[in-house]
């Protein structure tokens, strides 16, 4: 029996904006995305975490991604979205300036990400894929939290 050749693997990135660079996470890693809540601010955190919420029951640490990725930190907004991830049994929220649109984007067009996407460190991204319009980090969630 031969196996038919079923093309690239197909993909889907939820993308979301920090500062002026666009991103993506893989949308299987989210578990939601939910409008800026309260978040009890924890002290002796590093710098990037903003603090916890309470989330139906479950604490989640809250982090800003722009200041963890090395950039500027989100800045406070009607826009701003916790992208809720899971990554080593945890839940963690991401807080970015606005989400964006959901991409669907073929393997094989993902290329190697730059040693700096935009003045962000590329080693937190698998690769970029470009539209005709923008260039969009993949994101890689676990290599973000390791610390």
């Amino acid at each position: 029996m031969e196996e038919q050749s079923t093309g690239p693997e197909v993909l889907e990135f939820a993308t979301f904006y920090i500062g002026d660079a666009l991103c993506g996470i893989d949308i299987l890693r989210i578990q939601e995305i939910n409008k800026q809540v309260k978040v009890t601010w924890t002290p002796q955190g590093p710098d990037y975490v903003l603090g916890v919420l309470n989330l139906r029951g479950r604490i989640v640490t809250v982090i800003d991604l722009g200041r963890k990725l090395g950039l500027s930190p989100i800045e406070s907004g009607k826009n701003n979205r916790n992208i809720i991830v899971e990554s080593q049994d945890e839940h963690i929220g991401l807080m970015v300036d606005s989400i964006s649109d959901v991409l669907i984007a073929e393997s094989d067009r993902i290329e190697a990400a730059p040693a700096n996407i935009g003045g962000l460190q590329g080693s937190f991204f698998d690769g970029v894929y470009k539209t005709e319009r923008n260039l969009i980090g993949i994101l890689n969630v676990d290599d973000v939290l390791k610390e």
